[in-house]
């Protein structure tokens, strides 16, 4: 079986920076193991698959390890994916999703993501996020993911996690934050327990993150940047319960996974 690949680096305007993102659109699904084995065999932090169904797609992410609720630059890779390769030409993607209706808008070279807002609660945070961090934040919330907020984008340069201790934590993903040099926040995401130890760039944590800084920083519109290796930008506001996420994408590879 040949299945369409499309490896595509988003959340950037630039090859090799941003988060690579392997798509894989499909007719019809295929079992939930070979979706899992092809994600683990691209080896990237998630692989979208996605099926039309009527004016919308069905969408799923699979990181090398697990199937995860919400993706962000898979899911603007889709989008970038449909629009740029698969003869789209509305302005506005629905996909359907376990974490319910999402939506890619295309405004001139950049996509935006309607996401789920998800502001954390705040929280006493266990020795194990401590002692994985390597330092103490001011505040910590929590959300689907841990959030530790510390004072300089400094802070969250110099953070060398112990993946081990926060592999103890009962969630998936730990998310640091400050505020940043040049632009309102930055952030870094480490999620080993999905067999993800940083992520370049990641859309669903700032489901979390553009609440917190718009109620800090009181106002509604926000840029920010992850500091991994890579690197990458991202465009938010806020919208009441929702979110939107902006960015770019490029395509590195397309092709046909042989299955």
């Amino acid at each position: 079986m040949k299945i369409p690949y499309y490896h595509i680096d988003a959340f950037t305007s630039t090859s090799f920076t941003g988060n690579p993102a392997g798509v894989c659109p499909l007719e019809s699904w295929l079992p939930d193991a070979t979706l899992q084995k092809i994600a683990a065999e691209n080896n990237l932090s998630e692989t979208a698959f996605f099926v039309p169904s009527g004016d919308y797609y069905d969408l799923r992410w699979f990181t090398p390890a697990i199937e995860v609720d919400l993706c962000g630059h898979a899911t603007l890779a889709s989008g970038y994916v449909i629009t740029n390769y698969l003869g789209y030409t509305g302005e506005v993607i629905r996909f359907e999703s376990k974490s319910g209706t999402l939506r890619v808008e295309r405004e001139g070279d950049i996509l935006t993501l309607d996401f789920p807002s998800r502001p954390g609660e705040k929280r006493v945070a266990p020795e194990a996020l401590f002692k994985g961090l390597g330092n103490k934040p001011q505040e910590v919330f929590l959300a689907r993911d841990y959030l530790a907020v510390f004072a300089s984008q400094a802070d969250i340069v110099a953070i060398q996690p112990d993946q081990e201790q926060l592999a103890l934590l009962e969630c998936l993903g730990i998310i640091v934050s400050a505020p940043g040099e040049g632009v309102d926040f930055v952030s870094r995401f480490f999620a080993p327990r999905a067999g993800i130890p940083e992520d370049p760039v990641t859309g669903s944590s700032h489901c979390t993150l553009i609440p917190d800084w718009a109620k800090r920083l009181g106002k509604t519109r926000l840029t920010a940047k992850q500091l991994s290796a890579r690197g990458g930008e991202l465009f938010c506001s806020l919208a009441g319960e929702r979110v939107k996420i902006g960015g770019h994408a490029v395509t590195y590879l397309k092709g046909k996974l042989e299955v």
